[in-house]
């Protein structure tokens, strides 16, 4: 997006062009084919959902046609992730690619050790025990396990926010904090749900619900490029954009 006197305004490109990503099924070839793909626009021309698809059709509720919308259809094929990925900004990585933004984000640490080095801030672990029973090992994770442990393989945002004491009087920078965790790998929105009433009923808009990718696809895949060093992961990430889009190393560093 770009402001233009003063105005907020979607970039894209007609839906009259043979290039433009009509449907989420073409939005998940794409990124299948690239390996992620941040969803608005950034300082890489044309290395986003916003620059593939048509202004026009974007915040219309269609799902059919609403590049908004796609991204809760994506997130449950389960074959991609969907949080801010990108400069804290949000897009998609496929589950292949994952593994190499994982190693390259975190240094090659699961959540746990990143702590108990200093790495991590008590804020951020207050969030991540949400999910992540103290002492228990990712790979040796099950819903029993994380149910005894009072912990959930899944929360609402609004959830984890109460649950993790950001609520009124508490902890602050929720937000801030979700990003950060979303950035480093170690969360993922795997859907978007309404609430749900006292009843059971569902209401209002969806909200993100998140997740650790390791109860996605499982702790093996998604720590797959451990035995690499950061540099090598970023590296083949740089040359998987590069091959896709006309990109300098500056651009390459800043929207990685």
């Amino acid at each position: 997006m770009e402001v233009i006197n003063g105005v907020w305004c979607m970039e894209g490109i007609s839906s009259r062009s043979k290039d433009c990503v009509k449907s989420s099924g073409r939005l998940l070839e794409v990124i299948e084919e690239v390996g992620f793909l941040p969803l608005f626009s950034n300082n890489i021309k044309g290395f986003s959902v916003e620059n593939m698809t048509d202004p026009s059709r974007w915040w219309t509720g269609d799902s059919d046609k609403d590049p908004w919308e796609w991204r809760i259809v994506l997130t449950r094929t389960g074959n991609i992730a969907y949080g801010k990925f990108f400069g804290g900004r949000a897009g998609f990585i496929s589950r292949k690619w994952f593994p190499y933004f994982a190693n390259y984000r975190r240094s090659g640490y699961d959540f746990d050790a990143l702590y108990d080095d200093g790495k991590a801030g008590y804020r951020e672990k207050l969030l991540m025990d949400l999910f992540v029973p103290a002492g228990t090992d990712m790979w040796d994770v099950n819903v029993k396990t994380l149910e005894s442990k009072g912990c959930s393989s899944e929360l609402y945002t609004f959830e984890m926010k109460e649950k993790g004491g950001f609520g009124k009087g508490g902890e602050k920078n929720f937000e801030g904090i979700l990003t950060k965790l979303q950035m480093q790998t170690y969360l993922v929105a795997k859907d978007f749900r309404p609430r749900l009433n006292k009843k059971g009923e569902e209401y209002g808009w969806p909200v993100a619900v998140m997740t650790p990718p390791e109860y996605l696809w499982g702790y093996k895949q998604v720590t797959g490029r451990y035995k690499e060093t950061p540099e090598e992961s970023f590296a083949k990430i740089a040359d998987q954009i590069r091959k896709h889009f006309d990109a300098d190393e500056k651009a390459v560093k800043k929207i990685i």
